[in-house]
């Protein structure tokens, strides 16, 4: 014990005692002062020569070498052609491979294989074999520090490409595709739950900071560009996920893979999420997942199946259920957007109840918000007397879509668009004019209830 102590404390010594003879070397901290005001700047040409003797010299003097030294070399290979631009590009592969060696607190494995995966695509350097197998090994090995947007998209989007080569097969394309769209909803998960701190102190009448407000940008921004992601990803699987290709594709595995758990609930899940419950297959596998792992989105399943075949009583029971098994709140109001979505053909009263539990459960549930403003704008001509009065409805419809992008910016695009086709829909400045209703309310006395104040000209 005494002997790896000892050993511990020469190797700390020895460390400090290089990084201080590095700090002492007067050149590489004058360059060092020199290159990093220049950076800061951005006159990376300026930068360079100052920056590469530090590097190269000191290279553990301080992170700047590899932060600015990124930035650096990206604007070189932006700026220059031929072999000098491909040497520029092998000295910015060679410094994510140093920032992981020199500074492995402060740089991730994931990190530095994305990097390096990412200029390899930006600058075609990688065939779709390579960049699948550069990500896939970085995925596995490093999930919880990958997290780029774009590199997940590159992930699965080049194994796609290889499925249609007819080097992948369709079950690899599922498997990539369920582990990144889940990586994607973890980490808007964080963004959307500290954001809502922050929109609650908001509501609250008290003004962020400005440290907040810029904390809150960044949450914006960053869940803004997972949603984009999230819907590529989507186009990209396209029409392979139609039940037409999953129906055949789990049959043929059903027999290898019933007692696979893992396998049963994502096919059972991915079945639902098509709308392919008609088919036999999914009942059957519905069964299994029962015996398998008895959980709360086994109830759900069973009482879309109920509700299929008319037993709407047997439907509600199983879904209360499934609420009743869930502890996580993030996992109930998912379950509970799930009832939403499939008892609305029947009730849409019903339907925003479980859509506002959904809510209840996470306030960051912008898919709730949208389903409510689509049941509003759906109920027009039942919410009203006269043309003004059911059309007014979608000012309310129009509020909820709003609402759905400020709790969760990843779906900013898809509720921008919806608030825009509502308020579109709503009575005109001129319908306002001639009615004689600016300013007043309309009362809805249909299920949606409450009423919306008629703006002002």
């Amino acid at each position: 014990m005494k002997k790896k102590y000892y050993l511990t404390m020469i190797a700390a010594i020895m460390s400090v005692g290089l990084s201080m003879a590095q700090a002492q070397n007067p050149e590489c901290m004058t360059n060092l002062s020199i290159y990093a005001e220049h950076a800061k700047v951005k006159n990376y040409d300026a930068a360079y020569e100052p920056w590469k003797m530090v590097y190269e010299s000191c290279p553990d003097i301080n992170k700047a070498n590899f932060s600015y030294g990124e930035k650096i070399l990206a604007h070189k290979i932006k700026n220059s052609t031929g072999a000098q631009k491909d040497g520029f590009v092998q000295d910015l592969m060679a410094l994510y491979d140093n920032s992981l060696k020199y500074f492995p607190g402060k740089f991730t494995k994931a990190g530095v294989a994305i990097d390096k995966a990412l200029l390899s695509y930006d600058e075609k350097m990688a065939s779709d074999d390579q960049l699948y197998a550069m990500l896939d090994k970085a995925f596995k090995e490093d999930r919880a520090n990958f997290k780029n947007p774009k590199a997940l998209y590159l992930y699965f989007s080049s194994l796609v490409d290889l499925h249609a080569a007819g080097k992948k097969d369709l079950q690899e394309v599922f498997d990539v595709y369920d582990d990144v769209t889940e990586k994607v909803e973890e980490e808007n998960k964080k963004l959307t739950d500290d954001l809502q701190k922050l929109l609650e102190k908001e509501d609250a009448g008290t003004a962020l900071t400005s440290k907040e407000q810029k904390r809150k940008t960044v949450f914006e921004t960053n869940s803004e560009s997972y949603g984009k992601i999230a819907s590529s990803i989507d186009s990209k699987l396209g029409a392979l996920a139609d039940c037409g290709n999953l129906i055949p594709l789990y049959e043929k595995s059903y027999e290898a893979k019933k007692g696979d758990v893992n396998w049963v609930k994502r096919a059972v899940g991915r079945m639902f999420s098509k709308e392919c419950t008609d088919d036999p297959l999914f009942s059957k596998m519905v069964e299994i997942q029962a015996q398998l792992d008895p959980s709360a989105d086994v109830y759900v399943y069973l009482g879309t199946l109920k509700s299929k075949n008319g037993n709407n009583n047997g439907a509600i029971a199983d879904f209360n259920k499934a609420v009743e098994l869930e502890t996580d709140s993030y996992r109930k109001s998912n379950i509970l957007y799930k009832i939403a979505t499939t008892v609305r053909r029947g009730s849409k009263s019903q339907a925003r109840n479980y859509a506002l539990k959904a809510i209840e459960a996470n306030p960051s549930n912008g898919k709730a918000y949208l389903l409510i403003a689509n049941l509003y704008a759906s109920s027009a001509n039942d919410c009203g007397s006269t043309p003004f009065e059911k059309r007014a409805i979608y000012w309310k419809a129009a509020d909820m879509a709003r609402k759905a992008g400020r709790v969760d910016p990843s779906l900013g695009g898809r509720a921008s668009q919806s608030a825009s086709s509502y308020a579109d829909r709503a009575p005109t400045k001129e319908m306002i004019f001639s009615s004689g209703m600016a300013g007043k309310t309309v009362s809805f006395s249909c299920w949606v209830g409450g009423s919306v104040q008629v703006p002002n000209l």
